[in-house]
């Protein structure tokens, strides 16, 4: 395999077609698996505790691409309780994948964690969110010096330059959608539907101090909410700051009496909380991405071309589609540095396969990074999905998967060969 060279041109066009080379080995999903060409991949936590880093839009690596920031656990397969303690660590790749131990969250959730990631700007502090007492915090460590402060808050999104986060009160969060909040404290509002003294957060990091700069009260009586429904009890989640910190996205969320189904606004604020924006107002936006300081890739339903990928100006709501007939299924999407390529990847599919991919932006082909068998009890709240994570130069890319009979662990990609 060391023996074959492939230029990018040849690389990609063997990977649309599945092209069998000589001495490629099948995918990393298992037996069954067609020939074709995909980069290297190798645990780099292993049993008999379970690791995982969880969402796909946080910072996993830290800016050299040596360490590698995850989670531990001893036990799956339920919804963690209010007792249930990880353990935060890192991984050191330049030290045979050696694991630190870094502290410890009671405040987390399967499907994005406690928040845990590197703070931008830093080239050594992490955070994360605990709860201590009856509240919950969040934690700002040096790994390398072990200074610790320790803020009245928890975190969601960090900003560019480090200085800033938002959050949505992760109480009504875990009422709303248990597996995204956290358990152990009650939602002080769960019978009031839109409460003014909950809804977005802002942090300053470094004096600590908290304002509420967007209520659910306001924002359930801003613009047209499709379906106009009387009895909605609303929350929101999935907040991300643009490329330059000057705004950030959030997903409004409501739910009827009743249902369990829930509706969604994709909208857009000033850092400040000022010049609310709503970018998608059609109810069912998911995954989604900033692009740069201006525009979002989101996976959407649009009267254009129903359910896509669509690329969205914040100031007009102007829509896109991105890997029309290609990127067909809804993702978790990022935009490696350049934004060349989307990183990207699927749900279980017919054979329960989750398959991580590149798509290139130009030529609009995608390569396949692998295909990862996921076994059936992994579903619902504590299901793990790959959520793929890419490092600061670019050339990897981390996952989280169970399909190599250890539970739930991660995985490192090299991608060096596909993006060079």
């Amino acid at each position: 395999m060391s023996n074959i060279k492939l230029s990018r041109r040849e690389f990609l066009q063997g990977t649309a077609v599945g092209l069998a080379l000589p001495g490629l080995v099948g995918a990393a999903g298992g037996a069954g698996s067609k020939l074709e060409k995909l980069p290297a991949v190798r645990a780099i936590t292993r049993g008999p505790k379970f690791h995982w880093f969880s969402y796909y839009d946080k910072l996993q690596f830290d800016p050299s691409c040596r360490y590698v920031l995850g989670m531990e656990v001893d036990f799956e397969h339920r919804s963690p309780k209010p007792d249930d303690v990880i353990k935060i660590g890192m991984v050191d790749l330049n030290n045979g994948d050696r694991w630190k131990e870094l502290g410890e969250s009671r405040a987390w959730c399967w499907q994005q964690g406690c928040m845990l990631q590197w703070r931008p700007g830093s080239k050594s502090e992490v955070i994360w969110n605990d709860r201590q007492d009856d509240r919950f915090v969040c934690h700002i460590l040096d790994v390398h010096s072990g200074r610790k402060r320790t803020l009245p808050h928890p975190v969601y999104t960090l900003s560019p330059d480090g200085r800033t986060a938002i959050a949505p009160d992760f109480r009504r969060v875990q009422d709303m959608r248990p597996g995204y909040g956290y358990t152990g404290l009650p939602d002080p509002h769960a019978d009031d539907p839109a409460p003014k003294d909950s809804g977005i957060f802002r942090i300053n990091l470094d004096a600590g101090s908290r304002d509420l700069i967007i209520s659910l009260a306001d924002i359930a009586k801003f613009g047209n909410i499709p379906g106009d429904p009387k009895d909605a009890k609303h929350y929101f989640n999935h907040l991300l700051f643009n490329t330059d910190g000057s705004r950030f996205i959030f997903l409004h969320r409501w739910r009827a009496a009743g249902l369990r189904s829930f509706g969604t606004r994709m909208l857009t604020a000033r850092a400040d909380g000022g010049d609310v924006r709503v970018v998608d107002p059609h109810g069912k936006t998911s995954h989604f991405i900033w692009r740069d300081p201006k525009h979002i890739l989101a996976w959407a339903w649009h009267p254009s071309h129903g359910n896509a990928f669509y690329l969205y100006e914040d100031d007009t709501g102007k829509a896109e589609v991105v890997g029309k007939g290609i990127m067909t299924k809804n993702g978790h999407c990022t935009y490696l540095p350049g934004n060349k390529w989307i990183l990207n990847d699927t749900y279980p599919d017919r054979e329960r396969k989750q398959n991580p991919y590149l798509y290139d932006v130009a030529t609009g082909q995608t390569v396949p990074l692998g295909h990862f068998y996921l076994p059936p009890k992994y579903t619902g709240e504590w299901r793990c999905d790959t959520h793929p994570r890419f490092s600061p130069d670019g050339r990897s890319v981390v996952i989280d998967s169970p399909h190599g009979g250890e539970g739930r662990q991660m995985y490192l990609i090299d991608i060096g060969g596909i993006v060079s």
